[in-house]
């Protein structure tokens, strides 16, 4: 049965726009995108075969570009010099995600696209979260650890964050290269409370406190 399944994949994979979009990948690589985009989508339970092919198509379509890219354009593409914001030498991984941010915006809009005309906006958040394994929800659970008395638009604000963080995230290969996407947003949340009036320091400090006292 899995090799039939295989066999229909590898089908499915040289036909097409999904096939012109994703030279430089292996059909097992290839196999496994549409296998994967497959799962995530059944758990929608959309129970509609012509709307699941297309989404499943859509995201794979999208997975092997992100990876076709990430693959022909190493840290190496990128010269080494400084971060200009704080004077840094620039990291590899500062160098690789100066390379993978070059990627063609029609990648990610082709997907936004696709998955908007067939899925409604919470159907949409719940495939970004399958890319980004669920951190928007992890972080958020973390801030309302750290500031227990987080208001309502504080919430909202950071939420928004998060969200923009995880759209600009799935465009990225590496779980390294999606965290630091997450960092940059997390680091705009922190600056966005200190601006509302709250000591992030000590709030980050008592919470660390409070850890170990746990553990004791």
């Amino acid at each position: 049965m899995k090799k039939i399944q295989t066999i229909f994949l590898v089908m499915l994979l040289m036909s097409g726009n999904l096939f012109a979009t994703t030279v430089g990948n292996s059909q097992e690589k290839l196999a496994q995108y549409v296998e994967e985009a497959g799962e995530w989508v059944a758990a929608l339970n959309l129970n509609d075969v012509a709307k699941e092919q297309r989404l499943t198509d859509a995201i794979a379509i999208h997975r092997s570009a992100v990876k076709n890219w990430h693959d022909t354009h190493p840290a190496s593409t990128v010269p080494e010099g400084i971060n200009p914001r704080t004077g840094d030498k620039l990291t590899e991984l500062d160098r690789q995600m100066i390379a993978d941010s070059a990627i063609p915006a029609s990648v990610h809009e082709n997907l936004m696209k696709a998955l908007r005309a067939d899925l409604t906006e919470e159907q949409v958040e719940l495939i970004l979260d399958k890319y980004t394994i669920g951190k928007v929800d992890f972080t958020m659970r973390g801030y309302k650890a750290i500031v227990p008395d987080l208001t309502a638009e504080e919430e909202a604000k950071i939420l928004g964050y998060m969200k923009e963080a995880r759209e600009m995230a799935i465009d990225y290969k590496s779980m390294k290269q999606i965290s630091a996407i997450f960092e940059i947003y997390k680091t705009k949340s922190e600056q966005y409370l200190i601006s509302n009036g709250r000591d992030w320091r000590q709030l980050y400090k008592d919470f660390v406190k409070s850890l170990k006292e746990q553990k004791k």
